[in-house]
């Protein structure tokens, strides 16, 4: 399917329906804290105490609340992993479509409302910058690069440690990032993370296929690893060896979400199975509650409520 025809049909089938569930609420949904900062004032009653600067706080010894300026615009970029792994796919989607339809949904979601992307991609290394403009023309030069693009022929470990690193580099403003991968990859890329959450408000957009983390009883089968070319050849009638495939991909999986959540970051996942829209509304489902839970927290801390009891609700201050 070519790029028109993908976009036109994600328009009809997920993009409208998610503007109008949403409700506009797609800013704080994707915002976060993509606000320059315009003053310092004393704390007031029913401040928020995310916003409390604890070291002029601590100079003066009174309360001071950070005051910002919100853009108008919002930026957005897409760090688009394409290397060989994201090639893979089970059934009739493979995680590359899947990536190509999130991109192309959350891009022209926002250039609806008149704000601009930009993307990096990644094969065997950051070859293609695409600078943030709004419009849909842009949004289907976007999708145009990523299928132009080859699979990749097994070049090699993805290192995409070489992406965030790159996006750290190369998004200057305060924007919105969405890390669009598998996360197969080399060790290392935790720390470039972290380090890219520490001034944009990122979010990781996992990619997964059922098949990657159990294997069904089908007999012999041809197993090739996509980063390095190597094949394999396994029974799956063998119980034990599902069993050890299925723990392995378990501890796999459990390293990979510690990773994540020492970075600091959001994770949305997207399987080859699932449904892209309900998958984006479970998403910001999740997002808009932890931002009641983190505002009803500051109230209760304010307002004197003893710790036990915040504890009892799921809040930690």
């Amino acid at each position: 399917m070519d790029s028109e025809a993908l976009l036109k049909r994600l328009e009809w089938t997920v993009i409208r329906r998610l503007d109008g569930l949403l409700q506009g609420d797609y800013r704080t949904l994707w915002r976060g804290a993509g606000l320059d900062l315009a003053d310092l004032r004393e704390y007031q009653h029913h401040d928020d105490v995310r916003h409390i600067d604890w070291n002029v706080t601590a100079r003066l010894q009174q309360p001071y609340v950070r005051q910002f300026t919100e853009d108008r615009e919002l930026g957005a970029w897409f760090l688009v992993d394409l290397s060989a792994s994201v090639d893979f796919g089970s059934d009739a989607q493979s995680k590359r479509g899947v990536a190509a339809e999130f991109v192309a949904v959350l891009a022209r979601l926002l250039t609806r409302h008149g704000n601009r992307v930009g993307a990096l991609l990644y094969g065997s290394e950051v070859d293609t910058v695409i600078p943030a403009r709004g419009g849909r023309t842009h949004v289907l030069n976007l999708l145009q690069r990523m299928h132009a693009r080859p699979e990749q022929s097994a070049p090699g470990a993805t290192k995409l440690r070489e992406l965030l690193i790159a996006g750290e580099r190369i998004v200057k403003r305060r924007s919105t990032v969405f890390v669009v991968s598998d996360f197969i990859s080399a060790p290392g890329w935790e720390a470039a993370l972290a380090q890219l959450s520490r001034r944009h408000e990122v979010t990781a957009v996992r990619l997964l296929d059922p098949l990657e983390m159990d294997l069904p009883d089908i007999g012999l089968l041809t197993l090739r690893d996509a980063e390095t070319g190597e094949h394999l050849l396994v029974d799956t009638h063998d119980r034990g060896f599902r069993e050890r495939f299925r723990a392995a991909a378990k501890r796999r999986e459990e390293a990979l979400l510690r990773g994540l959540a020492r970075a600091g970051v959001d994770t949305l996942e997207l399987a080859t199975d699932d449904d892209l829209m309900d998958a984006i509304l479970r998403f910001a489902d999740l997002r808009k509650q932890r931002s009641r839970l983190a505002n009803w927290s500051g109230t209760a801390g304010r307002a004197g409520v003893p710790a036990h009891l915040v504890a009892a609700g799921g809040v930690t201050r």
